[in-house]
């Protein structure tokens, strides 16, 4: 039997750390040591109770002192903005599930990798925003970094035992979100309920809208990029739109090779936490009667945010950086009715042009960036109507 895993998961109470709370019931040889949550201190509460973790993290100080009173005990309470990069480096941990959504999840990573924990990332902005920071701190310690986004999860699969040069192009896959079919004149005045009614994939709120935006597939290109080390022109996208096939790998000789399941998240991250090792899961098997499989080219004027992310990572140094910030406050600032969908896009595209690159070779230079395009997107933002 193999050994247990120590898992610390961060964000657990979202939707990716909940699926790996599932997962990790099923497998049977995960004990979970850590869990942390921005708030939701009642769910988190729950969870200790179930899995008696060794420390907990919450961000929200309000939400601590509630929770404080209902852990069980001898569980250890970690409270402030730094819990969860506390919590990531727990000495005892064998691997940190990083399901954080944005650039708060660099500093946790960065912590986990330096402690030579085993990373399995559902975080894309880790690597859009501190590419050479969590490259570096792999190679100082020799921790893996283990794809949970379905997109690398399966190229990751589809690379297993393959010689990287003879890898010709990644496809990353993408269903096109809700709007794939809407007249692109009509884009700007969709609604927040329509954009959030994903066609395939049960996921966050700013997942979603990046998946309708596409800009969570610029997200993945620069991720991809980083994780297995292609250039950038050798990255490509096709819309798919049933979501079956999750991404693909094509090799010099003209074979392809691609990953193919339903679209469950349980898959990817009982990948990761099993550290690619095949086992009976939770995922029901494909059924392959009467499937039609399509694929398309993505329309720039429907998704100018594919061409902003590959044009950040062009320029590379801090554009990333700039790109996902500005991205984070538009999407915040839609899903509050403060700006209209195609406003999301047009906002980063301002603030990107108005950035002048330098490298992003410190966590300082990183968050200083950050700070610097949400102030610039929250100036750019004019309110709708």
């Amino acid at each position: 039997m193999a050994a247990v895993t120590r898992l610390v998961i961060l964000g657990s109470t979202g939707s990716i750390g909940r699926a790996a709370l599932e997962v990790a019931s099923a497998l049977g040889d995960v004990e979970v040591i850590g869990l942390a949550a921005r708030r939701g201190g009642e769910e988190l509460a729950v969870q200790a109770q179930r899995w008696r973790p060794r420390a907990v993290a919450i961000e929200d100080t309000a939400a601590a002192e509630r929770l404080r009173g209902i852990l069980p005990p001898g569980v250890r309470l970690l409270i402030g903005p730094d819990a969860a990069t506390e919590l990531a480096a727990l000495p005892e941990a064998d691997m940190v599930l990083v399901a954080v959504v944005g650039v708060a999840g660099l500093r946790p990573t960065l912590a986990a990798l330096d402690a030579g924990h085993d990373v399995a990332l559902a975080n894309k902005e880790a690597l859009v925003a501190g590419g050479h920071l969590v490259k570096a701190a792999r190679e100082r310690t020799g921790a893996r970094l283990l794809p949970v986004d379905s997109e690398h999860s399966a190229v990751f699969q589809c690379l297993a035992g393959e010689d990287p040069a003879a890898v010709r192009r990644l496809i990353l896959t993408a269903s096109g979100g809700p709007f794939l079919r809407r007249p692109v004149a009509e884009l700007g005045t969709v609604t927040v309920e329509e954009t959030l009614a994903h066609p395939t994939w049960t996921m966050g709120r700013k997942v979603t809208v990046d998946s309708a935006t596409l800009m969570n597939k610029g997200l993945e290109i620069i991720e991809a990029y980083w994780l297995f080390e292609v250039p950038q022109n050798h990255i490509e996208v096709v819309i798919h739109p049933q979501s079956l096939v999750h991404s693909m790998v094509e090799f010099v000789d003209g074979s392809t090779i691609a990953q193919v399941a339903r679209p469950d998240m349980r898959g990817p991250i009982q990948h990761a936490l099993s550290r690619g090792r095949r086992r009976p899961g939770l995922v029901a098997p494909m059924e392959w009667d009467h499937l039609a499989l399509t694929f398309e080219r993505p329309e720039p004027e429907r998704f100018p945010a594919l061409a902003l992310a590959r044009e950040a990572l062009r320029l590379g140094g801090t554009a990333p950086v700039v790109l996902n910030a500005a991205n984070e406050v538009a999407v915040e600032r839609f899903l509050s009715g403060a700006i209209c969908f195609t406003g999301i896009a047009a906002t980063v595209a301002e603030v990107l042009a108005r950035h002048e690159p330098r490298p992003a070779l410190t966590i300082e230079a990183v968050l200083e960036t950050d700070a610097w395009a949400r102030a610039r997107a929250s100036e750019t933002i004019q309110p709708t109507g």
